[in-house]
């Protein structure tokens, strides 16, 4: 059974945890658990009950009157704000939600109806991500399960996937050629996939070669492919000491193209590069320096007309 501390429930559902010991004595709308120690704790139940209480209290309704609602009229209300409220906060509780439970149905309607009203990249950029660093808190605090962030890194790699499928016919002959690949040791693939589907929508033609890719895979890859430029993000593997080496690397072993480099072991480190590494530090820098690129090439293909 997970157990959750109050300041677990505060970044969970963004309800202060002044806040809720203020509505556990007023309105008990929640009573602790305590350890034989005497230390305060939750359990899933309470986290999901909580999640559902901020949902309704963000949309108007009194903690007063929901104190009073059954689990029934709460998760009847909750359905019906999901239902009709554009809030982004209630959708990432809404997957939070889903997460817990492992809740297929559920994931797959909030993730539905935001990608009809805002678009996928919208989505993407103001539920899921805002929602996945709920996780990476939950689980660097040991706060959820693996199969829980299993369950919801799966559904989401998905989407991506089929966003990604959905844009096949887009691509613009006169543009550059990306090769995307994670380097060996990194596992974590949401973010360089998104980026392939960002690339891509824009007209570019991508190659995604996967995760744990040793570099003597990726120079057999580029022999073929012949890419203009090779985009990777480095989050766990190469620590943060040796990744320095690894842009030099690639750099060394790619000298004709660009290698667009992202992730936290990039990103405010001080690092450098030749003339042929451009660090971006988040998605919206990428997504300036593809369309900047494909803007540059669209003016070289008008001036050879000419």
């Amino acid at each position: 059974m997970n157990t959750y501390s109050i300041k677990d429930l505060e970044h969970m559902t963004g309800i202060k945890a002044h806040t809720i010991r203020v509505w556990e004595q007023r309105y008990q709308i929640i009573t602790p658990k305590r350890t034989n120690t005497n230390i305060r704790y939750y359990d899933s139940e309470d986290l999901k009950y909580m999640l559902n209480v901020a949902l309704l209290n963000n949309n108007g309704f009194k903690i007063s009157k929901i104190a009073t609602m059954s689990k029934d009229e709460i998760h009847e209300a909750v359905l019906k704000v999901l239902g009709k409220r554009e809030n982004y906060q209630d959708q990432i509780n809404g997957l939070a939600m889903a997460m817990i439970d492992l809740d297929e149905e559920r994931f797959e309607k909030i993730i539905s109806t935001n990608v009809l009203q805002i678009g996928f990249e919208e989505t993407m950029f103001k539920v899921v991500f805002p929602f996945l660093a709920r996780v990476g808190f939950l689980w660097q605090t040991d706060a959820i399960n693996p199969c829980q962030e299993h369950f919801i890194s799966n559904l989401i790699r998905q989407k991506i996937i089929v966003a990604i499928d959905g844009q096949v016919a887009t691509v613009n002959p006169n543009y550059n050629k990306y090769l995307l690949f994670l380097p060996e040791g990194e596992w974590h693939e949401i973010g360089i996939m998104f980026a392939v589907y960002l690339i891509k929508k824009r007209g570019n033609k991508v190659i995604y070669l996967g995760q744990n890719l040793p570099l003597e895979d990726i120079k057999k890859a580029y022999e073929i492919y012949k890419t203009d430029y090779l985009c990777t993000a480095l989050t766990a593997s190469p620590d943060i000491d040796c990744a320095q080496n690894y842009i030099n690397e690639l750099s060394q072993e790619f000298p004709d193209a660009g290698m667009i480099i992202s992730g936290y072991q990039v990103v405010g480190q001080e690092l450098e590069g030749n003339n042929n590494v451009f660090l971006v530090p988040n998605f919206f820098s990428l997504i300036d320096f593809v369309e900047e690129d494909n803007a540059y090439k669209e003016k070289a293909v008008e001036n050879q007309t000419f």
